[in-house]
């Protein structure tokens, strides 16, 4: 094999964008290719509408990064992220004999009851432990412990079945093999925040095109994720209603546009520039911007638990395209008062290329990068000449984890943030259908072999069977006294 390398791709609303790296020894990554291509007609809000446009996307990305790479790819990490996306709390509880010693199967066993929950037009995608609950006292780790009573908390992230299956169908039609797919919002909270700042409490909110992520973190754990269907493309519309067109808007937002301004520093004679012949008043395009943003702002306070709120000692930490804007951490501050506010230009780890792309640092690398820290398998497959047979068929990478290849893993060997997909979703439900029909008929074989021995005992103590047997030792003992 000519080289090793991992490769992620990020679905985004505004852009597609496909990375291939490769992981050294000491934990830095080294990007070797990268390709990007607009979304916007076929992907809107983060999730695909239009399969087959999505698919082709998706081919022509991975084409490019063979072409660049000149090798082969044999499967992706996909993030799976966009709108519908929200978190809501479960609770699974086990009554146990008392003093008896939690086990790692009973723990497995309420990671199944819970990811088997059904709700309605949702699927399951994730389930983040929160605690364990051992009769009165929170646990993280319980196995070991003696209790009567496990209550095991999770915070199960859900979309709309029709988002989850047409990102699956889209990736079937490119005939693109899924090494594994993520939640993008965990891999970018893993790739730009801090240990202290997830452990002393801390919201990141990931400002994208059409969406907006509120991830929030306390001791580690993750407390509530959620995607709001408004994003910087929102300002850019409003923008566009002062009679421009979108492109200009998005040209003015990106030169003008400011998160907050001093009253005091707004020159009402002032005028800003659409093109050679058209102005828009300073004052009417700072409260049009400052309007909509405070408007996203205000939701995204919104999805931060009350029980949060005075506790995200690390913070508020912003990133994506959107965290570009001028004094965006001041409007922050004003709207939350909360006076720790980090922008994440770029992930924590060390990532080294020679791509201009890599090196922008802007905050919309970040998921992506996220995504490719988290692959372990190796992407490569054979090499081949850009430039010589096109119809070539490529060859599977020795090593690469097919999703055919890989056996139906339970809800507690699943890492967190892994997404099952279609294929292992539907070999799940077989799995679990088979195991309730082979509970089902051993409970069944058990209840008839019980009534067998009811009836049995039942003929035993019967008058007449008692009445027998008094007559049949009677007999006995007379002849046994015949023969004496």
């Amino acid at each position: 094999m000519a080289k090793e390398f991992i490769v992620a791709i990020e679905l985004g609303s505004s852009k597609v964008i496909g990375v291939a790296g490769r992981k050294n020894l000491d934990g830095s990554i080294q990007v070797l290719a990268c390709a990007k291509e607009n979304s916007s007609s076929f992907i809107r809000k983060g999730y695909v509408y239009n399969i087959d446009k999505t698919a082709q996307c998706l081919s022509n990305i991975v084409s490019r990064l063979e072409k660049q790479l000149k090798t082969r790819i044999t499967a992706v990490y996909v993030g799976v992220g966009g709108q519908s996306i929200r978190s809501v709390r479960n609770v699974i509880t086990k009554e146990l004999p008392n003093e008896t010693k939690v086990s790692q199967d009973m723990i497995i066993e309420l990671m199944d009851a819970n990811r088997n929950m059904k709700y309605p037009d949702q699927e399951i995608l994730d389930a983040a432990v929160q605690e364990y609950k051992i009769d009165s006292q929170l646990q993280l780790e319980p196995v070991g412990v003696q209790c009567s009573r496990i209550e095991g908390n999770f915070l199960n992230i859900l979309q709309r079945k029709t988002f989850y299956k047409n990102l699956n169908k889209c990736l079937e039609t490119a005939d693109v093999n899924v090494a594994e797919m993520y939640l993008a919002p965990l891999a970018l909270a893993d790739s730009v925040l801090t240990e202290v700042e997830r452990r002393s409490g801390c919201a990141l909110v990931d400002l994208g095109a059409e969406t907006t992520t509120v991830s929030v973190y306390s001791k580690n754990i993750l407390r509530h994720l959620a995607v709001i269907p408004l994003g910087m493309s929102n300002i850019v519309k409003d923008i566009a209603s002062l009679q421009m067109e979108e492109s200009d808007a998005e040209r003015m937002m990106l030169k003008y546009a400011s998160a907050w301004t001093d009253n005091n520093d707004i020159d009402n004679n002032m005028k800003y520039s659409i093109d050679n012949e058209r102005q828009v008043e300073t004052r009417k395009f700072i409260e049009i911007v400052e309007g909509r943003l405070e408007e996203i702002i205000a939701n995204v306070w919104c999805q931060v638990p009350d029980e949060y709120c005075d506790k995200l000692l690390g913070g508020i930490i912003i990133t994506g395209g959107g965290s570009n804007m001028k004094n965006i951490e001041q409007a922050f501050q004003n709207y939350t008062h909360i006076d720790k506010i980090r922008i994440a230009k770029y992930v924590t780890g060390t990532v080294t290329s020679q791509l201009q792309e890599l090196n922008v640092r802007d905050g919309r690398m970040n998921t992506v990068l996220g995504l490719l820290a988290k692959g372990e398998i190796n992407c490569a497959g054979d090499e081949f000449d850009p430039n010589g047979n096109l119809f070539e068929q490529p060859k599977a990478a020795a090593g690469t984890a097919t999703p055919e290849a890989r056996r139906v893993r339970s809800a507690g060997e699943i890492p967190a943030g892994v997404v099952r997909t279609a294929d292992e979703q539907r070999r799940a439900e077989e799995e679990a259908q088979r195991k309730k029909d082979e509970e089902e008929r051993i409970a069944r074989e058990q209840a008839e072999e019980e009534e067998r021995e009811r009836q049995r005992l039942r003929k035993e103590n019967s008058f007449w069977n008692k009445a027998f047997k008094g007559l049949k030792e009677f007999g006995k003992k007379m002849v046994d006294e015949d023969e004496e």
